[in-house]
């Protein structure tokens, strides 16, 4: 059986096509548009009548995509920026109008739920004791896993979209600013530092995103070029790229070989979460997996 799933997320729609069989996953095909239903209104709770056209219109060509790949199931996953909207009806409608396909518009522990599914698909059982970051657009999920267990996991309402339209962020960002956006993590994320410090958490699991720029960024490589399933990054390497990306202008980063230039400002707080996230959990080992969410369905559809 050939599954597509589209990730329809704050950011971008994440297409994956797969062959499932005999309990195996081989990906055929995987791609992303650039939606931004997290646009300046994200603030209010709105998805913009652009968005909306923006979302329509990629979801129609991933669904074309899909059906050239011969997809028997084509899924289409929605998050944060459409849970939250008030009007995230008129998106919804009007893709099942134009495609025919329900989206599914799933809760943040459902969707946290996905994830843990995807990185145990790219990594097995997780041995020891594990904090997986998801950082998106509109939220940020956090979960503690250790010997295949998922221990705790959350949603957290502020993903560098809701962040940007919150905090003014200079160009470069400045100290101060660093210091509150860190002040503002620790804040909102204080519940899941205190179980990673409950469970003695020392890795960290970046997922997609954010981290798969952190390593393209790392290896000079172009944006999405190579998929790594799984990649060990050094608290050295992290810092390093930490310390150019915040200390770079946005024309600087766009130039910057591994940019991806759909993160050229969300890259700046996503990285400072990371750093405050580990700084204050004693982690000390980082894995990048471009595995998440739109996997997990693939995992789950296997093993049901």
């Amino acid at each position: 059986m050939i599954i597509a799933v589209i990730d329809l997320g704050t950011n971008t729609s994440n297409l994956v096509v797969a062959r499932l069989e005999d309990q195996n996953v081989d990906i055929l095909y995987q791609g992303k548009e650039y939606v931004r239903l997290g646009d300046r209104q994200i603030a209010e709770n709105i998805i913009s009548n652009a968005a909306i056209a923006r979302a329509c219109a990629a979801v129609t060509r991933q669904v074309r995509t899909s059906r050239k790949w011969c997809a028997d199931n084509i899924r289409i996953i929605a998050t944060s920026a459409v849970r939250q909207a008030i009007n995230r009806y008129e998106l919804t409608d009007a893709i099942k109008e134009s495609e025919g396909i329900d989206v599914e518009v799933i809760v943040g522990e459902r969707e946290a739920d996905l994830i843990y599914q995807g990185v145990r698909l790219a990594l097995g059982t997780l041995p020891e004791p594990s904090v997986i970051l998801d950082i998106g657009g509109g939220s940020n999920e956090v979960i503690i896993s250790e010997d295949g267990s998922l221990l705790w996991r959350f949603s957290f309402p502020a993903g560098m979209s809701r962040i940007i339209s919150q905090f003014p962020i200079s160009d470069p960002v400045s100290n101060q600013e660093i210091v509150a956006l860190e002040e503002h993590f620790l804040e909102v994320h204080r519940e899941a530092i205190l179980q990673c410090r409950q469970y003695g958490v020392k890795t960290l699991i970046g997922c997609s995103g954010a981290f798969n720029t952190l390593t393209d960024v790392l290896d000079g490589t172009d944006p999405e070029e190579v998929f790594r399933i799984q990649k060990q990054v050094s608290i050295g390497e992290f810092e390093s790229v930490y310390q150019k990306i915040i200390q770079s202008t946005t024309s600087e980063r766009v130039l910057m070989k591994g940019m991806d230039l759909v993160r050229t400002e969300l890259i700046v707080p996503a990285l400072i979460l990371a750093r405050t996230l580990m700084n204050h959990t004693g982690i000390d080992k980082i894995v990048q997996t471009g595995y998440s969410l739109r996997e997990g369905v693939l995992w789950e559809m296997i093993r049901h």
